[in-house]
């Protein structure tokens, strides 16, 4: 079963990186920008074909990333390559269009993979409707009912159920939980909810609120177009909530997974059925293209900030600079990961 979900992973996550390192490739070729080589995986080389175009296509060793290899995407950088193939003394919108095409083309993955996700297999709402309330649990205790829509918990507004599991996830300063829901009549309502907390084997504490979301099947091309677009800025909306949480100390760094972790989804995701594997696939996409975007150095997103930085002063930043801005923020994501990992490996034992 090991070696099964490992292979599904490798393939998963080589269909996400070759999506978004196409998306640079084919732009930057398509500006004439010298590209020296486009890589899936990284570490040393298992496999090379060089090309009619003169282009090195590799397979590397390790699939945990890809990255294509441009002339100067900094600098100048090569004397054999003319000034005029250089990244850098391309168009100001050109040299955006090449780094933003990466993570555009993994939400247009994503969307198309819901898109067809909910046309052949139907689809719910992404809107947080309570669907079933457990008898004697804090939610019916409280007064909640089914068909009650969740509109703020916590002062947070919570437009999805994607975004409401975050919410519910962040700590809490008390152990009361403040629901605002908008009943059926349209009539809003605050409920204060405490939640039983409950053991498992292991003896780690769990917060139970017993509710469930609407599962009400929607079939059809326009449900499945609204379904694939919601889906898509619900699952944005709850990465934008954790990333925020994350710098407030709502949510530790130790609920975040690495590839460790992901090998676990997938996992979980291959007994559950194909429905589930192909979700997380349009899953995981957004999740590469939202992290990209990030302005954090080494990121697609760190170097946009650069660009935008570049036109508000309306002169580059000094190369110098910006190398030692990514190289420090790239090894800072190694060992960000690095303890991720660690943390996944520890909460397999």
């Amino acid at each position: 079963m090991w070696l099964l979900t490992l292979l599904v992973l490798i393939i998963i996550l080589g269909i996400i990186i070759l999506v978004h390192e196409f998306g640079h490739f084919i732009w930057a070729k398509t500006f004439k920008v010298f590209i020296y080589e486009f890589s899936l995986g990284m570490g040393p080389v298992i496999h090379t074909h060089k090309g009619k175009d003169g282009i090195k296509y590799n397979i590397r060793a390790f699939p945990i990333g890809g990255f294509v290899s441009m002339a100067g995407e900094v600098y100048e950088d090569d004397s054999d390559i003319p000034k005029e193939k250089f990244m850098c003394n391309k168009p100001w919108y050109q040299r955006l269009i090449i780094l933003v095409a990466g993570v555009v083309n993994n939400f247009i993955l994503a969307i198309v993979i819901l898109f067809f996700m909910a046309l052949f297999m139907g689809s719910t709402t992404t809107k947080p409707i309570v669907g079933t309330v457990l008898e004697a649990s804090a939610m019916h205790e409280a007064g909640i009912e089914p068909g009650d829509e969740i509109i703020k918990l916590n002062g947070i507004k919570v437009s999805s159920w994607d975004k409401l599991q975050i919410a519910l996830y962040r700590k809490n300063s008390s152990d009361t939980y403040e629901f605002l829901v908008k009943k059926a009549n349209g009539e809003e309502k605050t409920y204060q909810v405490v939640p039983k907390t409950i053991k498992n084997e292991n003896g780690e504490e769990t917060k139970q609120f017993g509710f469930g979301v609407d599962t009400t099947i929607h079939k059809g091309l326009f449900p499945s177009i609204k379904y694939a677009f919601c889906k898509f800025g619900s699952i944005m909306s709850s990465m934008i909530l954790t990333i925020t949480s994350l710098f407030s100390g709502k949510i530790s760094l130790n609920a975040l997974s690495g590839p460790v972790g992901i090998y676990g989804v997938v996992g979980d995701s291959i007994s559950m059925g194909i429905s589930q594997l192909i979700y997380i696939v349009a899953f995981l996409s957004i999740n590469v293209g939202f992290i990209n975007i990030l302005p954090f150095p080494a990121f697609d997103g760190g170097r946009v900030l650069f660009m935008i930085i570049e036109k508000i002063k309306r002169s580059p930043v000094d190369a110098k600079i910006e190398n030692a801005f990514h190289t420090i923020g790239f090894i800072l994501l190694i060992l960000l990961m690095l303890y991720i990992t660690f943390q996944d490996i520890l909460r397999l034992f």
